[in-house]
């Protein structure tokens, strides 16, 4: 069933790290058509950059091969997402004046220390670029796309991507902390507005038809989020790739004194709180054959020791530990055990994740959906549900791009809202049952490691007292 008024598809542009990703949707979530174009980036120590023009090219060639043979398919629209906290400086007509410096890019460390924001943030990263380069306009990665299709000079940029500059979601305007920065702030709206349409230009070097409306998107990690369905009161997403990112919908913005949630404004203006996780499977060893090593982890459930599994040195959520680095307590009994234990590690951490949330009131009794590239892993996937203790859904579809088709279905709808919208279009391929013997033998493991984090001093008590008091429960329980 098609939305009333709809153009019969829609199209989702992610610009990545390594690539960019362009996938065309229909109303009830079938890919119509995918296309993608790698990204290259340079990397020198902490500098981590990448060329803007090869953003446009990429684009050019990704949403060319996800529209070839399609040339009387209507779009009824399309919408971008990028990397969050990755910004540049353009001149007035929209050309880029710097490299687009990435979200992960650490040069910024004074600037951050005087915002109060992680280097990863993007004002930091902007502070840094208006000194060195002398001037120009704070621009997001996704808007230099959307002046291209549009052909416009400059767009307003979305509030989702904004947020890491410093916007005020809440107030939806700049703060007046940053009014001394002046005009170099760009124009905010709320994603899923109306930025423009595809122009004659764009159309023939992209293949996006001429007139598609262009809907300002949001970052990367929302757009994974809106691609699960996540989006009802109390749903979560929890994104497992080299880093584990927890996403959740909200009526109110979730209030977090020590600064590790943060909350994104949805495009109907009710609340994405989140955080993102060191974690993930970028602590696991490479050389090694993944789903071989998944089926000899499934001989140490629970492993001989316990890992808290950082793929980077520091810790920003569940809690915030700067110097935090990866450990291990305990010797591997093999290879196998060790690969057991970091998969452990990153659910256990999962675990702490929404015990930190639960302990700061937000509502998590929803469904839990898991994307990413580690959700392609149907051992570790099915060990995250018992470790957690819930049910949990994987969508066919784990693609940003697709939150981004979705997102520009609901700009460009009817009044549905974006949940619902999503329903439509996000297919689930696979609802995990916790099977409660496992879950209970991860008990202990869990219970060392929440210890340990607080002995190191990285997990606050009142946090550490939380989750026992949970763990005790949910053991009472069973």
């Amino acid at each position: 069933m098609m939305f009333e008024g709809d153009g019969g598809a829609w199209l989702g542009i992610d610009l990545g790290t390594q690539s960019v990703r362009a996938m065309v949707v229909s109303a009830d979530g079938a890919v119509l058509g995918a296309g993608t174009a790698p990204l290259a980036g340079r990397r020198d120590g902490v500098r981590h950059e990448q060329d803007p023009g090869e953003w446009w090219e990429a684009v050019c060639v990704a949403s060319g091969a996800a529209l070839t043979g399609r040339s009387r398919l209507r779009l009824g629209g399309l919408a971008v997402c990028g990397t969050s906290g990755t910004v540049l400086l353009t001149d007035g007509d929209g050309r880029p004046l710097t490299p687009g410096v990435m979200y992960d890019d650490g040069r910024a460390v004074a600037e951050a220390a005087r915002v109060g924001m992680q280097t990863s943030w993007a004002l930091p990263k902007a502070l840094w670029l208006l000194e060195a380069y002398g001037g120009g306009l704070v621009t997001h990665q996704p808007d230099v796309i959307t002046a291209r299709l549009t052909g416009r000079g400059t767009v307003p940029t979305d509030s989702s991507h904004a947020l890491k500059t410093g916007y005020d979601v809440e107030r939806e305007d700049w703060p007046s902390q940053l009014a001394y920065l002046g005009d170099v702030l760009p124009e905010v709206v709320r994603p899923g507005t109306r930025l423009g349409e595809v122009c004659r230009a764009a159309a023939e070097a992209t293949g996006i038809p001429v007139g598609t409306p262009v809907i300002a998107g949001m970052t990367d990690g929302c757009a994974a989020q809106i691609a699960s369905g996540a989006l009802y009161e109390g749903s979560w997403n929890s994104v497992l790739g080299t880093t584990l990112v927890l996403k959740g919908a909200s009526a109110r913005p979730v209030r977090d004194s020590a600064g590790v949630v943060y909350n994104h404004r949805a495009p109907d203006g009710s609340w994405l709180p989140g955080g993102a996780s060191s974690v993930g499977a970028g602590a696991l060893p490479v050389g090694v054959d993944p789903a071989d090593m998944d089926k000899r982890a499934g001989e140490y459930e629970p492993s001989g020791v316990v890992t808290y599994p950082l793929a980077s040195s520091g810790e920003r959520f569940p809690f915030l530990a700067p110097d935090a680095t990866a450990f291990t307590l305990g010797t591997p009994a093999s290879e196998a055990d060790g690969w057991a234990a970091v998969l452990q590690g990153v659910a256990f951490t999962e675990r702490l994740c929404l015990d930190y949330l639960h302990h700061l009131g937000a509502p998590i009794d929803g469904p839990l959906t898991f994307t990413g590239g580690a959700a392609r892993s149907a051992y570790w996937n099915q060990l995250r549900a018992d470790i957690l203790g819930r049910p949990a859904r994987v969508p066919e579809q784990v693609e940003p791009a697709l939150g981004m088709a979705v997102l520009a279905a609901y700009g460009t709808g009817t009044g549905r809202a974006l949940a619902d919208v999503a329903d439509r279009m996000v297919r689930i391929r696979t609802v995990l049952e916790p099977r409660a013997s496992r879950t209970a033998r991860f008990v202990e493991p869990y219970a060392r490691l929440v210890d340990e984090l607080e002995t190191r001093g990285w997990l606050p008590t009142p946090v550490a007292v939380h989750t026992r008091t949970r763990l005790n429960q949910d053991t009472i329980d069973s």
